[in-house]
């Protein structure tokens, strides 16, 4: 079998696909443009997390430390806080700039998995790689809410292909995975393994320089959150402290069917068992091309595990990395065959079947997926956005805001408010919050009422009480999705 793979097929594949037309790079242009198009004409706006990044870089620029222990907080992450304070200067509409930023981090992704997917295997396999990530929906749609596993994923991947194209390159892998440290913790294991795998054949001052490297991540997280809290260790002990309020931790023995579930949820079944056939195919035929791509799931897995050992929320976005190379391997179950020698049957076969593959899940995708329920979806987030800000603007709410603070259902929307009204961490608070009892009984009461906006924002399970308007409140405004009672 091995006798059938050739170099040269694939660089000859390489300049079929790449000499005679430039693919590669129509297909970003295209994608750019579909991108800036749907960021125009879908106006969303930052998740739950990302608004809090820009509160507290805010914050900072005026000189007050981060409300970082503020009810519910979302975990603070270093490099979102100081984007957040760039943005600041920009106004009101730097939540929107946040929005278009993290939408080009994902052409970037798509760029970088391209480019990881071909250094490792051939053009195809890239163009194959980029396209499931733009049709895995859960992806684009986070960008459209600003979440900062997007940029990550960019900075892991872009990583990933830098050291596929020149193994042990050392130094512009490291700041990446310092820049992903920066975002998410996992990041920290992934630069640990790197320094180790590049410490082998390197001199102490080599090592030394590239431990330091590796540091930034951890040491600049602990800074700021000794400096901020007085605690060093205050987003992890925060974070898992969360996630067992929230209901979402979980034990080490839901990690392996949460595993299966998350990945068949972000890849889809299909993709996912085509990405398991594709990673038996390229270890056995191609372990050499293989190393970073495996590498880089077995770390995601790890890391995941670990994730659940901690205590800390076991959910779908812990578990990218690994979803974003199982979608490498299901192009290499799809393309693989460009790697062979041209005119062997074992080729034509893999062609002949992958072809059939592929144009059986296409006609599978066309006719399952709706792509009207994720246009309604972005319409949602930017209509509730709209309605809130009108709503806040009525001058009998903006009023009744000298009586008292701005009070919501749970912690859901509170970042939001906080950024529409200028508010500080005492000027919108949660009716869910048993230490803001008495402070509610005045000022405004905004209450979710129409659907989806209800199910998803209304109410806390603990209390219930806090959808049912307060005696002494009486309503004077409201939108399609909200209402405002106001008391003074």
């Amino acid at each position: 079998m091995t006798a059938t793979l050739e170099r040269g097929a694939a660089g000859r594949m390489a300049r079929r696909l790449g000499t005679a037309v430039p693919w590669p790079a129509l297909c970003l242009a295209a994608l750019a443009a579909v991108a800036l198009a749907g960021f125009l004409a879908f106006p969303t706006y930052p998740n739950y997390d990302s608004y809090y990044s820009l509160l507290w870089g805010k914050e900072a620029v005026h000189g007050t430390l981060p409300s970082f222990e503020a009810y519910r907080a979302a975990t603070p992450h270093p490099l979102a806080v100081a984007l957040g304070a760039l943005l600041t200067p920009l106004g009101a509409g730097a939540d929107r700039l946040l929005v278009g930023a993290t939408i080009a981090s994902f052409v970037a992704l798509a760029a970088g998995l391209y480019r990881f997917a071909r250094v490792s295997y051939t053009p195809l396999v890239g163009l194959l790689a980029a396209a499931l990530l733009c049709s895995r929906f859960d992806l684009p749609f986070l960008a459209a809410r600003a979440y900062i596993d997007i940029p990550y994923l960019a900075l892991v991947v872009w990583a990933a292909a830098l050291e596929a194209a020149r193994p042990r390159r050392g130094t512009s892998v490291f700041v990446m995975l310092a820049g992903a440290g920066l975002l998410r913790p996992e990041a920290w294991l992934l630069a640990g393994l790197y320094w180790l795998w590049c410490a082998i054949p390197a001199t102490w001052g080599e090592r030394l320089r590239t431990a330091v490297l590796c540091a930034i991540g951890p040491v600049t997280w602990s800074a700021i959150d000794l400096l901020v809290t007085g605690n060093p260790l205050f987003s992890l002990t925060h974070t898992s402290g969360l996630a067992e309020e929230l209901g979402r931790a979980r034990g080490a023995g839901d990690v392996p069917a949460a595993t299966v579930a998350i990945l068949q949820g972000l890849d889809k079944a299909p993709v996912l068992y085509a990405g398991v056939a594709g990673l038996v195919l390229a270890v056995a035929l191609f372990p050499r091309r293989s190393g970073v791509a495996v590498g880089l799931l077995l770390a995601g897995l790890a890391t995941f595990g670990m994730v659940g050992l901690a205590g800390l929320s076991v959910i779908s976005r812990y578990l990218l990395v690994p979803a974003v190379v199982v979608l490498v391997f299901a192009a290499v179950a799809a393309g693989g065959w460009t790697m062979l020698r041209p005119g062997s049957r074992i080729r034509a076969a893999w062609a002949a079947a992958a072809t059939v593959a592929v144009l059986g899940a296409a006609a599978f995708t066309a006719t399952h997926v709706n792509l009207g329920t994720f246009a309604t979806e972005l319409r949602f987030r930017s209509a509730y956005h709209a309605n809130l800000r009108t709503l806040l603007r009525d001058p009998r709410v903006a009023a009744a805001r000298r009586c008292g603070p701005v009070s919501l259902p749970n912690h859901k929307l509170i970042p939001e408010v906080r950024w529409l009204t200028g508010g500080g961490e005492a000027d919108v608070v949660a009716r869910s919050d048993a230490t803001q009892a008495r402070r509610i009984r005045s000022g405004v009461a905004i209450y979710a009422t129409g659907d989806p906006a209800f199910l998803r924002y209304g109410f806390d399970p603990d209390p219930v009480t806090v959808a049912v308007p307060m005696p002494g409140f009486r309503r004077v405004a409201t939108t399609r999705y909200f209402a405002a009672y106001v008391r003074c």
